[in-house]
């Protein structure tokens, strides 16, 4: 992981890969040194806290029994929306698309658990923190709050009711690991695991949590939970921090460590243990699973009438198969394969680039949402600047005057194509049901209300003994 040296064979001595499931409760120690006995000081702490990004980053690897982590995200999110689709329609993967999703896919059960597994390394720093010094307890509580809210808030959104865990666990704690909280106090906790956050930690940092990172996520949150004034506060608290939109459109993603990234999970080209495969699968014969998170035929439409200069750094046709498109954010490497298509001088299936999860010309356009209010129609010259700003960078420089909801929306959907946010937006935006019901008309899919929540896995429905309840429609 880039500017993160951890300890990889140690953290594997100290915690195993964790999940609600029965028998993965609590770390199993697989050396002499075990987790009661080892969080003894700041050095030590921050092998866990690394050992939590190193959950998020996810393990490059085809086994399912493998925690993914972030490099599994695109199935659960962005091939849900209008966004993208598989090449082929084959497989576990082609279920996101067509909304015919069971509870027995393996996609879901892994990002099921890579989330749980980032909150118990979480938890288990948090249960740590009287073993750091005064200087480093808050920072690093802040971080475990940071990934823990991270983490619940995906899970929330694409799950609903989920079992809340906010400490470590014992096998002995069926009713904890199983039970389904409701949503809102899931919030309650999300909300002040990032309060906690953004009041403990600095700027600087982009591939570990900062105080701008936990404060564009809460106001991420606050406008999910409709809760304008507060969101605008922190956008523009963030706005205040120095962050700046990149004049190039394409170097947010092959330029890393750019002042428009907020933060990102990191990856390291060509080593195992810290790159990912995700921008291969992106590609046509490059990856293990190729051909997946391919650009739909109204995503690419809407960007050539909508993206202005960012439509070229979004997607491609593929040049292997002239009749499909390619997402292009993340080519393996930044290497783009040249004429003879997608011919890498490096293995793709070990890529390097980082994925972003928050950067700037998010935080411009939440600001203009969080002015917005969840009305149809805004003139408010605060809300004008920061959608101009994104617009003009895009080489769209006309004049805005006033800003209706569905010009924030598409605006959304041509900065952020690609990057998981498409599904989350059509949902906040109350317009999810209709876009994603004409979609499933156009192409013979089987969408209903009851797919904008992915099922409850069923080996954790299985495992609780009757305790877990499975979501309608599944």
């Amino acid at each position: 992981m880039k500017q993160l040296k951890y300890i990889g064979f140690l953290m594997l001595a100290v915690i195993s890969l964790q999940s609600c499931h029965k028998d993965l409760l609590e770390p199993i120690p697989e050396a002499a040194v075990s987790s009661e006995n080892y969080f003894l000081n700041d050095q030590q702490i921050e092998t866990g806290v690394i050992a939590i990004y190193d959950a998020i980053q996810g393990v490059n690897s085809t086994n399912l029994n493998d925690n993914r982590g972030i490099q599994h995200e695109y199935y659960v999110t962005e091939m849900r929306s209008d966004n993208t689709r598989t090449k082929n329609q084959e497989g576990e993967a082609a279920q996101f698309e067509s909304y015919a999703i069971t509870p027995n896919n393996g996609i879901v059960e892994n990002y099921y658990r890579s989330c749980y597994s980032t909150i118990f390394r979480s938890n288990l720093v948090l249960e740590n923190l009287a073993n750091a010094s005064e200087t480093m307890a808050p920072i690093f509580e802040g971080e475990a709050k940071f990934a823990r809210a991270y983490s619940y808030f995906n899970l929330v959104r694409l799950f609903g009711d989920v079992p809340l865990i906010d400490r470590t666990i014992t096998p002995q704690d069926d009713e904890i690991a199983f039970t389904r909280v409701a949503t809102a106090t899931i919030y309650d906790l999300i909300v002040s695991d990032l309060e906690t956050a953004a009041a403990n930690l600095s700027n600087g940092e982009y591939t570990r949590a900062s105080k701008a990172a936990a404060e564009a996520l809460l106001a991420k949150v606050h406008l999910t939970l409709g809760n304008y004034l507060e969101a605008q506060i922190l956008c523009e608290n963030v706005m205040g921090y120095g962050y700046t939109l990149e004049p190039n459109f394409n170097d947010i993603f092959y330029n890393e460590g750019n002042n428009e990234v907020i933060f990102v999970i990191a990856y390291t080209q060509g080593i195992e243990a810290d790159s990912q495969d995700f921008s291969a699968e992106f590609m046509n014969g490059v990856g293990r699973t190729v051909g997946v998170n391919y650009v739909t035929e109204d995503a690419a439409a809407f960007l050539d009438a909508n993206g202005g200069n960012r439509t070229e750094f979004s997607y491609r046709i593929d040049p292997l198969q002239p009749t499909q498109r390619q997402v292009v954010k993340y080519l393996p490497n930044g290497e783009d394969g040249g004429a003879n298509g997608n011919v890498f001088a490096s293995d793709a299936t070990l890529s390097g680039n980082d994925w972003v999860v928050i950067r700037y010309a998010d935080v411009l356009l939440m600001h203009v949402e969080a002015i917005l209010a969840g009305g149809q129609e805004t003139t408010n010259m605060a809300a004008i600047t920061s959608f101009q700003t994104v617009r003009d960078r895009a080489g769209l420089t006309d004049a805005v005057t006033s800003i209706t909801k569905q010009e924030l929306l598409n605006e959304r959907r041509a900065e952020l194509a690609f990057e998981n946010q498409r599904l989350f937006d059509l949902i906040r935006f109350g317009e999810a049901q209709n876009v994603l019901s004409d979609l499933s008309t156009a192409n013979n899919y089987s969408f209903t209300a009851t797919d904008l929540l992915l099922p409850i896995p069923q080996r954790e429905i299985n495992l609780s003994n009757g305790i877990m309840t499975q979501n309608p429609g599944y």
